[in-house]
């Protein structure tokens, strides 16, 4: 297993969890740049810890890979922080943010939350950015998200990879619980990060890495086993579902987390597809006892409680 090399001068990683997503401060004498902000849950946690980082500096940009919760959920409060904060977003959903068409984004679906935030320009695959003095290529990474970017340094063979790849997989398929094909798209950029060789990743979530190959043999053999069951993807998809807002609530009455996932259209339809042979509450609960043996939550008799809390 290759270790992942020491990040250049000028690149900081926050790490945070599986709520909110890591940030990246990227700093020059000249500019202040933010990779992602985190979950709503967790704004407050994430000026505490740009400022402090930042000092009397301001932070000039915020850029984000995609546009979920876990990743553009501090915005709005980095921007009342920061009151000249420009903030840019990959191509795609550029007029729901400008109008905040929430219907078209993805945190009423999914149940999640995102304040509304202002938009300043774009971040467009193709071109390159300069960031702690260092030249970035965006790239295109459909597949979790159809609109996401990877933003790749090739003087430190320096991968962003947010949500396309991980030391041990990628984010759910979001496309695919829509019915909309996403597995190729994960392919494709699977190959599109092994074409760039990066040496040193960067995830969404977790640690930084070094391991590239073994990180997307482990992404293709887990793309191959949900292109063959479908099915398995989505019922994966569900339990993160319920698995994030469980973590958002910390702890929460078990009637109070039913009453929640049965408003939720994402589970509504998911519960279509998976489980339509049983009422929707005895669908919840066989998820629930699916991630309470596999130690993702204390199910007790009237309480839910993450387990990591």
């Amino acid at each position: 297993m290759s270790l992942a090399a020491p990040l250049p001068a000028g690149v900081q990683v926050f790490e945070r969890g599986w709520l909110s997503s890591n940030n990246i401060l990227l700093t020059d004498a000249d500019r202040a740049t933010l990779v992602d902000s985190g979950y709503v849950a967790h704004a407050a946690q994430t000026v505490a810890l740009v400022s402090h980082a930042l000092g009397e500096r301001t932070l000039d940009e915020l850029v984000n890979t995609h546009l979920h919760s876990d990743h553009c959920g501090g915005n709005a409060a980095l921007q009342v922080h920061y009151p000249q904060l420009r903030t840019r977003i990959p191509p795609g959903l550029a007029e729901p943010v400008r109008q905040w068409r929430e219907p078209e984004l993805s945190y009423q679906p999914t149940g999640q939350s995102c304040p509304a935030f202002a938009l300043s320009g774009l971040l467009v695959p193709g071109q390159t950015e300069r960031w702690a003095g260092l030249e970035w290529q965006v790239h295109a990474a459909p597949g979790h998200d159809p609109h996401s970017v990877i933003l790749f340094c090739p003087e430190h063979r320096l991968l962003i990879s947010a949500d396309a790849l991980w030391e041990n997989g990628f984010g759910v398929v979001f496309p695919e619980l829509e019915g909309v094909d996403g597995f190729d798209d994960v392919a494709a950029t699977l190959d599109l990060i092994e074409r760039l060789q990066p040496r040193t990743l960067i995830p969404g979530h977790g640690p930084v890495f070094g391991d590239t190959e073994g990180a997307l043999q482990r992404a293709r053999a887990r793309l191959e086993s949900f292109a063959q069951a479908p099915a398995k993807h989505a019922r994966y998809g569900a339990k993160v579902l319920l698995k994030f807002k469980l973590q958002e609530f910390g702890r929460i009455s078990r009637a109070q987390f039913l009453h929640w996932a049965q408003s939720v259209p994402y589970m509504q339809s998911l519960h279509r597809q998976l489980g339509a042979d049983l009422p929707m509450t005895a669908w919840l609960e066989q998820l629930l006892a699916e991630l309470a043996r596999s130690g993702a939550l204390v199910l007790g008799p009237e309480l839910l409680e993450d387990a990591a809390r």
